[in-house]
């Protein structure tokens, strides 16, 4: 097995856990969670079954039902007060056809959901993201090249060194946007608590 496939693995493999185990505590069916995440019974038994690797809008969805972060849904939580760690080992969350990369850095679970991405585009990529629960907002840095930024059909270009913050609780997404590779962080921050995608509200968090 390569480590690119072992790293892939162990993604999986602690998805599949802490998905089965936040279901479990919370006593929800496959039917109460697909509902309130909006992701199929069918693939919600994969992934617990870890005989898939979710997608990124996948992995949103679920970790917004359960009121928790994507970080919170691939490794256990840290008893440290503090955690180093390498960009090189975050997992890539997200792969672009051209060999662009999303990769979750980090993420903090009080008192608000927070999200630190590394993103790179190369020409040609772009990448959809559906609304998130409401008040969720993002603030993307453009390190180099630029990044064309969609929210809700209006187009806003980035350049590099520019900064862009918007309410993502809406349809947007983000396309290279020139003849050159583009690399950016992006911070996503949601209010904490369960959403269900149903009723289109939000209930608070488990204690």
């Amino acid at each position: 097995m390569t480590d690119a496939g072992g790293r892939v693995g162990a993604v999986t493999s602690a998805v599949a856990r802490q998905v089965r185990e936040l279901r479990a505590a919370r006593g929800w069916s496959f039917e109460e969670l697909a509902g309130r995440s909006g992701v199929s019974k069918g693939m919600l038994v994969q992934i617990e079954g870890a005989r898939t690797n979710p997608s990124v809008g996948t992995l949103c969805r679920v970790a917004d039902a359960f009121g928790v972060n994507i970080a919170r849904l691939l490794e256990p939580a840290e008893e440290s007060t503090v955690r180093v760690s390498r960009a090189d080992d975050a997992p890539v969350l997200w792969r672009g056809e051209h060999g662009g990369t999303a990769r979750l850095l980090s993420g903090l679970g009080e008192p608000d959901l927070v999200e630190l991405w590394d993103w790179r585009l190369e020409p040609g990529e772009a990448h959809h993201s559906p609304d998130h629960p409401r008040g969720t907002r993002e603030v993307l840095h453009v390190l180099a090249g630029t990044v064309t930024v969609t929210v809700e059909g209006v187009d806003h270009e980035v350049r590099a060194g520019e900064t862009v913050e918007f309410h993502a609780d809406r349809e947007h997404g983000y396309r290279s946007g020139g003849d050159e590779p583009a690399r950016l962080v992006m911070v996503a921050v949601t209010p904490s608590g369960e959403w269900d995608r149903r009723t289109r509200s939000r209930g608070p968090r488990p204690s």
